[in-house]
């Protein structure tokens, strides 16, 4: 029987434990993590590559499980988890850019990951807990893997920071943020904010740094007990003789400067690529893909490093902290509701902004139940091959088309209005058309343009990414490079992407290929970042000083406040009230549980006609209130009139005239006006009417005059009801056996 290891400490006031040996017990290492009620279960395996892949193959995957939440999927159809969520997905890759740099750059077997969700407390979030899971397994695991990580979410109210905050706590946090760190530096951020200074930011990674220490000590400690050996690798230097390695070297520095400076042709994405088949194919006899791999990252990164740090240039020419020419065009398309063209040297984004009634806000559903969403940011890069001129099959969104989205996403959302203030469903797509690195920033700038041009009131967001090339002998020698090429993204050791308005950040994502990154370099690239923000936004307010008009394309929305208990009143029964109001107008209605109605439609006249039905139906009237209504229905005891649109009352024969009245259609016909007087109205809100004014009313005592011959009449009434309803004591023709063959009293409701 296995031998079950354990190790637990106290974190932030709940139990963070460990556990191995007990499940999963044919991966190469298992950990169960728990905090709180909060369980995870991290795996790892690792086989050779049987085919070169020419990278290193490392899979990363967060897997949800409803019951993990105790629920049932409210689909209707798929009742079993199927392909991951936008969350789980952003998860996995939220793991993996904090553990990717830490594996020896000359290790290529094939490692995956799987983080499993198998409890939810609805006050730990399991994506802390996953990459601690991660962390350890990777740690006691037989792959080389430079470990462990510690982690610690920071959130800030009121001014104050709070460490790894419970779910709850983050809902009213101006500040999400999320770091990876070891024992020196710092691994990954991960950051949603509500326009907070950068100086908050700074503290609040310092603190998270030193709130990850207790996690990376309880790790090692796990690591001494359930730790096993690692796997051996070799490194480029035994693997290549060192003649043909220093030949080898030399024809691909003179291919890659080649390409590197070439003004007419920019290097992209499939550039590497390229050369790499070309010296495959050149030493296909001597070396593998995969030595040619590494000879051609580790030329690149020498003359990157040469460029920079030794000459101080940019293969551009630009300063350090230099942003590449911007040009800007709002309402490039005609019968979209908002429209913004951004470009940033070779990256070009168009966003399309595109309005919708509430209603159509995305239903998000997960582990911890649904919510809605009303705002939501896609980004399309992976379908547009064009972008980057290569030929591709176009495919779904990649993993990272969603996390690009999801940033921008995250970025964008501090500033979107309330739904008080601007009720609509709001949906953008950003489609990178020309992609040359800071791409998903881009997006960012082209989006907060786009919902200007849409009229959408919001605090304008713009998005740079800083790089990074270090001397690896001299860790103190750096050089930060603001709004980074994709030349120096590939080469570089960081992408340290910062979004925020004039008044602070809302968003970052920093992922390094290095084993971390200095305060000191964290501190230099908000600098940078912050005076390059600044500048893009005073390009942005040149072209778009403040939120245009709403589009005439755009559906126009409406909102109105009901009582909560009246909501049965406006649907009606079977939705009849509700459903005659929208085929009248073709407006459309949505109704809250708290009392919120939304009237939305392309036509405005629709949108009036219906507001003004349901103002009606609930607007508030007193006894003596004349109106001139239209009568709408003609009954056996009387008349309906309506006195506002949605909104009518009964008069009863008796009020009708002062003498007899047979039958209603004696006096009034159907669609014809007459004025009328607000008799009663009873506790339900139905409205009694009359007819009759000054001199003709008639006191409540005086009884209606008897039919000239036989069966007397209906009483007035001031409450009535649809149905006639007979109790016990009527027989089938509805006269009282006990009143002497006189008409039941009916009650009937509008």
């Amino acid at each position: 029987m296995n031998k079950v290891i354990t190790k637990e400490i106290d974190l932030n006031g709940r139990k963070l434990k460990l556990e191995t040996g007990k499940l999963a017990l044919q991966a190469d290492a298992s950990v169960v993590a728990s905090w709180g009620e909060t369980v995870v279960l991290a795996t790892v395996v690792t086989q050779p590559q049987v085919v070169d892949a020419g990278y290193f193959p490392l899979s990363v995957e967060f897997v949800e499980k409803h019951y993990a939440g105790g629920r049932i999927s409210s689909s209707r159809f798929i009742k079993r988890e199927a392909r991951p969520s936008e969350e789980a997905v952003l998860t996995g890759r939220l793991i993996d850019r904090s553990i990717r740099p830490f594996f020896p750059k000359e290790f290529r077997s094939e490692v995956q990951v799987i983080v499993t969700v198998l409890s939810i407390d609805q006050i730990n979030d399991p994506d802390i807990l996953g990459l601690i899971a991660a962390s350890a397994a990777l740690s006691i695991s037989s792959v080389p893997w430079h470990g462990p990580l510690g982690v610690a979410r920071i959130g800030e109210i009121e001014g104050k920071l709070l460490v790894n905050p419970t779910i709850d706590e983050l809902v009213n946090s101006n500040l999400d943020l999320f770091v990876a760190s070891t024992r020196e530096t710092v691994a990954m951020i991960e950051t949603k904010a509500k326009q907070v200074s950068d100086k908050v930011i700074f503290n609040a990674i310092k603190e998270a740094h030193a709130s990850a220490q207790p996690i990376i000590s309880l790790i090692e400690e796990f690591v001494k007990e359930a730790g096993k050996e690692k796997i051996a690798y070799s490194t480029l230097a035994e693997d290549v003789e060192e003649a043909l390695l220093k030949e080898v070297k030399q024809v691909t520095k003179e291919r890659i400067e080649q390409a590197l400076f070439d003004e007419k042709t920019a290097w992209h994405d499939s550039m590497a690529d390229q050369i790499k088949a070309e010296l495959t194919t050149k030493y296909t006899e001597v070396l593998t893909p995969l030595i040619i791999s590494g000879v051609f990252d580790k030329v690149a990164k020498e003359i990157m490093n040469d460029l920079v740090l030794g000459q101080g240039k940019r293969v551009d020419g630009r300063a350090m902290d230099e942003v590449r020419p911007i040009e800007i065009e709002v309402g490039v398309l005609p019968r979209t509701h908002g429209s913004a063209l951004f470009s940033r040297g070779d990256s070009q984004i168009l966003s399309v902004v595109t309005l919708g009634a509430p209603s159509l806000g995305q239903t998000i559903e997960g582990m911890e139940g649904e919510r809605i969403k009303r705002f939501m940011h896609y980004y399309n890069m992976g379908i547009n091959p064009f972008s980057t001129g290569e030929v591709k099959r176009i495919g779904p969104p990649t993993r990272r088309d969603i996390g690009h989205g999801a940033l921008g996403e995250k970025s964008l959302e501090q500033v979107i209005p309330t739904k008080e203030q601007f009720p609509y469903a709001i949906r953008i797509v950003s489609e990178v058309l020309g992609a040359n690195a800071s791409t998903s920033q881009a997006a960012i700038c082209a989006a907060s343009l786009a919902l200007f041009n849409a009229g959408v009131p919001i605090e304008p967001v713009a998005g740079i990414a800083i790089g990074l090339i270090s001397d690896p002998a001299k860790p103190d020698k750096f050089q930060t490079l603001t709004d980074m090429r994709a030349v120096e993204d590939f080469y570089g050791e960081m992408d340290f992407k910062i979004a925020g308005t004039k008044n602070g950040i809302t968003g970052i994502q920093m992922d390094t290929k290095l084993e971390g990154i200095s305060f000191e370099i964290i501190e230099q690239s908000l600098k940078q970042a912050k005076a390059a923000r600044e500048l893009i936004l005073a390009k942005m307010k040149e072209v778009m000083p403040e939120a245009g008009k709403l589009s005439p394309h755009a559906p126009r929305v409406e909102i109105l406040h009901i009582k909560p208990e009246s909501i049965g009143l406006l649907i009606g029964p079977g939705g009849k009230n509700i459903n005659g109001i929208i085929s009248k107008t073709g407006a459309q209605i949505d109704v809250e549980d708290d009392g919120t109605v939304m009237v939305s439609g392309t036509k405005s006249e629709g949108v009036d006609q219906a507001m003004a039905a349901i103002e009606g139906m609930f607007k508030t009237v007193n006894v003596g209130d004349e109106f001139t209504g239209k009568v709408v229905r003609l009954v056996p005891f009387g008349v309906f009139v309506e006195i506002a649109p949605g909104k009518d009352g009964l008069v009863h024969v008796s009020e009708m005239s002062t003498g007899f009245v047979g039958k209603p259609e004696d006096v009034v016909s159907e669609g014809q006006e007459v004025k009328v007087r607000v008799k009663g109205v009873d506790t339900d809100g139905k409205v009694s009417l009359s007819m009759l004014f000054g001199a003709d009313i008639k006191p409540e005592t005086e009884r209606r005059p008897a039919r000239p011959s036989g069966g007397g009449g209906f009483r007035p009434r001031t409450s009535f009801s649809d149905r006639p309803r007979f109790g016990g004591g009527f027989n089938r023709s509805g006269f009282d056996r006990n009143r002497g063959g006189r008409p039941a009293r009916r009650s009937f409701d509008r």
